[in-house]
């Protein structure tokens, strides 16, 4: 009988795993995400569908640990200045946000003939956005480093910290007890057993933690500081939950307090694996426990809540993110990101159920509104992003160039163009910069640097740039007929710039020059003449026959890139290589018989 039970319970791990990993890859290979490929996966797997398992609740717990990994992963990125940097968006921008969707969301309730208190609890609950889906989307889309996801990311921060305010609101409103004065109480002991914890995980992670890990490492067992990680997160969203706060809070502050730590990397890097399988499994929990009686017995209403509730959310938070001086892009954007109800819902209605506050019936239904909001939130993303393609490139909050002066002109800040801007920048040197990439233009700002919209093929945007004016213009994008067009318009029109320019391999290295730049360097090919040589350094060749082979090949390089400015590609090739026994570029070993690559092909056409 043990050994049967053991494989039934084996079978269930393997069916969670094997639905994961066949329904994601399929989701995101059509475009639909990783979200709800979890969620469909879970709702096939789950009671209502083939019933692989009978009780999703007890699968929900254990996978809200993924959550709770997901918060600590952030907290580690938080450092207490930058979480102070964001108080405003945490409390100002949460508070109006989260005010106007309860007030707006208790209006529906009540419209659907629900009673005020019950009303009340079914808008807090759907106030509370799904902090796993969210920050899912936003890792997928890199978003969580730029200014538009830190905002969201505060204000999933303070929802968290609304729970706790929340529950003992419902307690408060629970039918009064047979004996008032012990009821308050026992509200003022909870008050200090919260406050209790809460000191006692500061205390622990400002004078412990690190002390632990620094000896933890001196011991050099990599399985050891895996478990300390993990026993940091648990341990934290335990002390948390036992004074009645969310776990994930206590795994968030953990983290900040662990964010300046010569370990946080480290850190990340083991805990990562753990956060990923188990908020894979929360998600397949929240699929499992759409229970599809309910939703065919009272369907009307709750594909009414659904939607109603969605979109009054959505419109209040657009209403305050631009109120907020966010552009049109980003708040619809959040708008659509942040219009579900979330895993902390079934916390609070779970709650309200106990104090006798919901029915079984409402219970149920508010749950499966819920659960469904979240499933249609990857699906409400995906038609914005089709149908509003243009939203990408709102400039609203974007400068554009306007009579700048700079000795330096810098055309595209990527990461070439960031590397390029440093020793300028060092020396003192007045550099203007320009992009196209509005995203990369908001994040560059974080870090100190201005970056003005502006197309560079445009010779009106040039002008107002200050390229009529500019000693040297620096041509840095990542398009290489756009850098060739921008070069033959700068040496047309700019002729008193020198010009330097990116160029992607030697047939666009051909047009740069013959477009009048300057210089052109080939980015693969000088990092590979510098790999080149450090290579032969670490084979034991000495720094400077290392350094005499490279300049040889540097000047048989050039000599071919001569002819080719002559000829062409092929009367380069066919001077340089038409013997190849005579004039190889790098001489052959004579003790190899096997033909060489570089006998076959002309090396380097493409470099």
């Amino acid at each position: 009988m043990a050994a049967e039970a053991q494989g039934s319970e084996l079978v269930k791990v393997v069916v969670l795993l094997a639905a994961g990993v066949v329904a994601v890859p399929i989701f995101k290979r059509i475009g639909l995400g990783s979200v709800l490929g979890y969620l469909a996966a879970g709702l096939l797997i789950g009671p209502f569908g083939l019933g692989f398992f009978s009780d999703s609740q007890a699968i929900l717990h254990v996978a809200e640990l993924g959550v709770v990994m997901f918060l600590f992963i952030i907290g580690l990125e938080m450092r207490p200045s930058h979480l102070w940097s964001l108080r405003r968006e945490i409390f100002g921008l949460g508070t109006a946000q989260i005010a106007l969707c309860s007030l707006a969301m208790t209006g529906v309730g009540l419209a659907f003939g629900l009673p005020l208190m019950v009303a009340f609890i079914g808008a807090m609950g759907f106030v509370l956005t799904s902090t796993a889906i969210v920050m899912q989307i936003l890792g997928e889309r890199s978003d969580l480093a730029l200014p538009r996801g830190q905002r969201i990311v505060s204000i999933l921060l303070f929802e968290d910290l609304l729970i706790v305010p929340l529950l003992a609101l419902v307690a408060l409103m629970a039918p009064p007890e047979a004996n008032p004065s012990a009821a308050a109480h026992s509200r003022w002991a909870d008050i200090g057993i919260a406050l209790a914890s809460l000191a006692t995980l500061l205390a622990a992670g400002i004078w412990l933690l690190n002390p632990l890990f620094r000896v933890l490492a001196a011991a050099k067992a990599r399985e050891v500081m895996t478990a300390a990680a993990l026993l940091v997160v648990l341990g934290a969203a335990l002390l948390m939950q036992i004074g009645g706060l969310s776990m994930a809070m206590g795994a968030f502050l953990a983290g900040v307090l662990l964010s300046e730590s010569t370990f946080r990397h480290q850190l990340e890097a083991d805990i990562e694996p753990f956060r990923g399988i188990l908020l894979g499994l929360f998600f397949l929990s929240v699929g499992m426990s759409l229970n599809l009686t309910v939703v065919a017995a009272n369907w009307p209403t709750i594909v009414g809540g659904v939607l109603a509730l969605m979109l009054v959310k959505s419109l209040c938070i657009y209403i305050v993110a631009r109120l907020m001086k966010s552009c049109h892009t980003e708040a619809l954007d959040r708008a659509v990101l942040m219009a579900q109800g979330g895993e902390f819902a079934f916390v609070l209605f779970s709650a309200a159920a106990n104090a006798k506050l919901i029915d079984a019936t409402v219970g149920a239904n508010l749950t499966a509104i819920v659960v469904l909001s979240m499933a249609l939130t990857p699906l409400a993303i995906i038609a914005l992003r089709k149908f509003s393609p243009k939203m990408a490139l709102s400039l609203e909050g974007v400068d554009e160039p306007n009579d700048l002066s700079g000795s330096v002109l810098l055309i595209g800040f990527g990461r070439f163009g960031q590397v390029v801007s440093q020793s300028l920048l060092a020396r003192g040197v007045e550099v203007a910069i320009i992009d196209t990439d509005v995203e990369m233009i908001e994040s560059a700002q974080t870090f100190g640097f201005k970056v003005y919209y502006g197309d560079g093929t445009r010779l009106d945007v040039l002008r107002a740039s200050g390229a009529g004016n500019a000693q040297l213009i620096a041509i840095c994008i990542d398009d290489r007929a756009a850098a060739t067009v921008t070069a033959q318009l700068i040496r047309h029109e700019f002729p008193q710039a020198r010009v330097l320019a990116r160029s992607f391999d030697r047939e666009h290295a051909l047009e740069l020059v013959h477009a009048g730049v300057d210089l052109q360097v080939r980015e693969t090919f000088e990092s590979a003449m510098r790999f080149g040589e450090a290579a032969l350094v670490e084979l034991g060749v000495s720094a400077d026959d290392a350094a005499e082979v490279v300049a040889d090949i540097r000047r048989r390089d050039a000599e071919r890139f001569e002819l080719e400015l002559v000829g062409g590609v092929r009367a380069g090739v066919s001077l340089l290589y038409g013997n190849m026994q005579q004039t190889p570029l790098i001489a052959p070993k004579p003790r190899s018989t096997r033909p060489r690559e570089d006998e076959e092909h002309a090396p380097g056409i493409s470099a």
